[in-house]
């Protein structure tokens, strides 16, 4: 059996399970309010991959409306901070690991979105190191129990023509039983005034479902988002699957936790229903 392995366990997050365990508790706690949220059909998620001393809480927000639902399988979706590769790239192991258990491939969907896709192969690149995917995924087992199949997708390249072909695969393998969770952190090491204008872009965008507007945004640097790619991808799927709502639930920035506002890093999280 292939099983990715932690890679950022002890850095991004808790290596030990039950001090795991207690970090979530204290982070859904903190984001209590969007349980009004989980009587929603949420099929996307937009979240950030910081440490989660960092970017915990605003993941949070958006983890908290899926508490107690089901999902046969969370396909996520996530830029590639180590290797630069040409393509989409899905896991083809049987499993990522973290300190909470295994999680299964859903061998079926990866065969589905690799099938006669120019773009989208199987293979290890971009998820031998890479934290924005792992970090997702103690998330989604203590809100979903461990109970669902992982679609691990890593973006190596955010051109134009790979988020067209990504998210058209993704809007073929659509139905209800599947959750989208698009991996991204937003600006990089501006002073604070000028994070909160390039971030609050982003956020207008996804409230008013602009992935195409979003994505000129961020060709001509009005917005910074190094998951813009999956984002995008991921809301033009569920568009194309008939989905019309987003909400950006909790928005800030680094200083938040570190207190230093002079080069902060963005974060939001955001709900597709």
């Amino acid at each position: 059996m292939k099983v990715r392995q932690p890679a950022v366990a002890g850095m991004f997050y808790p290596a030990d399970k039950e001090e795991l365990l207690l970090t979530l508790d204290a982070l859904f706690a903190q984001a209590e309010k969007t349980k009004e949220k989980r009587n929603l059909n949420v099929a996307g998620i937009i979240a950030p991959h910081a440490g989660y001393v960092y970017s915990g809480k605003t993941a949070a927000f958006a983890y908290n409306t899926i508490v107690g639902k089901k999902y046969k399988t969370v396909a996520v979706v996530s830029p590639s901070h180590r290797e630069y590769f040409p393509g989409v790239s899905v896991y083809d192991g049987d499993a990522y690991e973290t300190p909470l258990g295994i999680i299964e491939m859903d061998d079926e969907l990866r065969r589905k979105l690799i099938y006669n896709s120019r773009y989208i192969f199987g293979g290890e690149q971009g998820h031998r190191g890479e934290h924005a995917l792992e970090v997702h995924l103690p998330f989604l087992q203590y809100a979903l129990e461990n109970d669902f199949k992982l679609l691990p997708i890593v973006m190596g390249d955010q051109k134009e023509g790979y988020i067209n072909e990504l998210a058209a695969k993704l809007a073929e393998i659509y139905d209800d039983e599947i959750l989208f969770v698009a991996s991204t952190d937003l600006s990089h090491y501006y002073p604070r005034s000028i994070a909160e204008e390039l971030d609050a872009n982003v956020e207008r965008r996804i409230n008013a479902f602009q992935f195409e507007e979003l994505r000129r945004d961020v060709e001509r640097k009005l917005s910074e988002a190094c998951g813009a790619g999956p984002t995008i991808a991921v809301m033009k799927a569920l568009h194309k699957s008939g989905k019309r709502n987003a909400e950006v639930l909790y928005r800030t920035d680094s200083g938040e936790a570190s207190l230093d506002f002079s080069q902060v890093v963005g974060y939001l999280s955001a709900i597709i229903y």
